[in-house]
């Protein structure tokens, strides 16, 4: 379900032209105002890496438990 939702999305946002992205621009400064928008990007950019750091948190821990899982497999085969 979540990734035929997320094909749907790309697949809209490839469509998009460059008239239809500067009008897009051009509502989002018109909504938030041009001082807001520096604001919105840096909040962005830190959720950003805040998931980037997290996935990858996640990934070494996963990797961990299958070195661990391995050693484990190890010990009791020469037992």
């Amino acid at each position: 379900m979540f990734i035929t939702t997320l094909t749907t999305t790309l697949a809209f946002l490839g469509g998009l032209g460059a008239t239809e992205a500067v009008l897009i621009f051009l509502a989002i400064v018109f909504l938030f105002g041009a001082k807001k928008i520096p604001e919105l990007a840096k909040g962005l950019g830190k959720g950003i890496r805040e998931f980037k750091d997290a996935t990858k948190e996640m990934k070494d821990n996963i990797e961990e438990g299958v070195k661990n899982a391995d050693e484990t497999a190890k010990s009791v085969k020469s037992a």
